[in-house]
């Protein structure tokens, strides 16, 4: 089998962590996002992956070159010379994805993290003989989101409705699709969108099904549902394989340490916290909601919560950083400090406290 993950463009929405690395290759529980995704599809025998990618695909291939020989899967690029928004690319990579064989393929949306049910969703696909699965994930405030009216019983989508103002269900597209090789007839190569131009079409002919994603979902596009989507994540893995998860008096709930980390007396870390390689975190310090990146030194007695911390920053001794603060790659907080929201561009020292969220050039 073959999948498409739709990696598109600029990753706006994470800088200034995308300023350093294309936004599928921030890190996210001590891997980079898209590593997720392609361990997923390889564990139920993808072979081949194609990147639909508009932006430094010789950074995405160099890095996953080393992953293609780890996991041996064949890992490759398609490029867009202009965004071809989300069905465009599939009309790009024809050629990689369609064979002989005429077995339908995967489409991934490469913000997406969660419990990646594939296997399920193949059996889903082929009980109901239909031209194309898509995953739906139940929300709390569907009015946000375009939501999916689809038969309870068999899954069948009737309609797909934009921001609704009245209910009319609670379930959303979770940007996980099986299509079969027929459905790329229905693309041209032009800029166009699966969700309002492609699936509409198919759902009106009655060939389009939907599947309830089981657990967890979460788009961690952005800061604040990267920091919830890290909860969910390690909730989820602490249910599926809890030996990963840190253990000790100093751990508090849920947390991910990587091995070459090194951690100090006295400390007290999580719930909800992922720490990265060769990372050093001094004695006294406290850890809550965030995520500290490769190479990050956290000296004594600094508190950090709610917060995404870029890999080789430093932050000093009894600093207070907390409210989505974001610190880029390689940025230094001076002792004492307090950051409110701060959002700071990489290589900065930041010698002054932020006292409310703002992005510091």
């Amino acid at each position: 089998m073959k999948a498409l993950i739709l990696v598109g463009g600029f990753g706006t929405r994470l800088r200034p962590l995308t300023l350093s690395v294309p936004k599928p290759l921030v890190d996210f529980a001590n891997k980079p996002m898209i590593l997720h995704q392609i361990e997923a599809l390889k564990a139920i025998g993808v072979s081949e992956v194609v990147l639909a990618i508009n932006y430094q695909p010789e950074v995405m291939l160099n890095f996953l070159k080393d992953f293609e020989t780890k996991l041996g899967i064949k890992i490759t690029c398609s490029q867009e010379t202009e965004p071809l928004g989300t069905a465009g690319p599939l009309a790009l990579a024809r050629d990689k994805l369609v064979d002989e064989s005429g077995e339908p393929f995967f489409v991934l949306n490469s913000d997406v993290i969660s419990e990646y049910p594939l296997k399920e969703m193949i059996a889903f696909h082929k009980s109901h003989g239909g031209e194309a699965s898509i995953m739906v994930t139940k929300v709390d405030e569907p009015s946000k989101y375009g939501v999916v009216v689809m038969e309870e019983s068999t899954g069948k989508v009737e309609k797909f409705v934009e921001k609704p103002k009245l209910f009319v269900g609670n379930k959303i597209n979770a940007g996980i699709y099986l299509l079969n090789p027929s459905v790329l007839d229905r693309i041209e190569l032009r800029p166009t969108s699966i969700e309002k131009e492609v699936f509409p079409k198919i759902a009106a002919e009655k060939k389009l099904y939907a599947m309830v994603l089981p657990g967890f979902w979460m788009d961690v596009g952005q800061p604040r549902d990267y920091i919830t989507g890290l909860r969910l994540y390690l909730d989820s893995l602490k249910k599926k394989s809890p030996s990963m998860l840190a253990t000790g008096s100093h751990i508090v709930g849920n947390v991910i340490v990587d091995e070459t980390a090194k951690i100090g007396e006295g400390c007290l870390i999580g719930p909800d916290v992922a720490i990265g390689p060769g990372c050093v975190v001094e004695s006294g310090v406290r850890l809550s909601r965030c995520t500290v990146m490769r190479g990050v030194r956290i000296k004594k007695h600094a508190c950090i919560s709610g917060s995404i911390i870029g890999w080789h920053s430093t932050v000093g001794k009894w600093a207070r950083v907390e409210n989505m603060t974001i610190l880029g790659e390689d940025v230094h907080v001076c002792d004492e400090i307090y950051s409110n929201g701060g959002v700071v561009l990489p290589h900065k020292e930041i010698k002054a406290s932020i006292l409310k969220p703002e992005i510091v050039m």
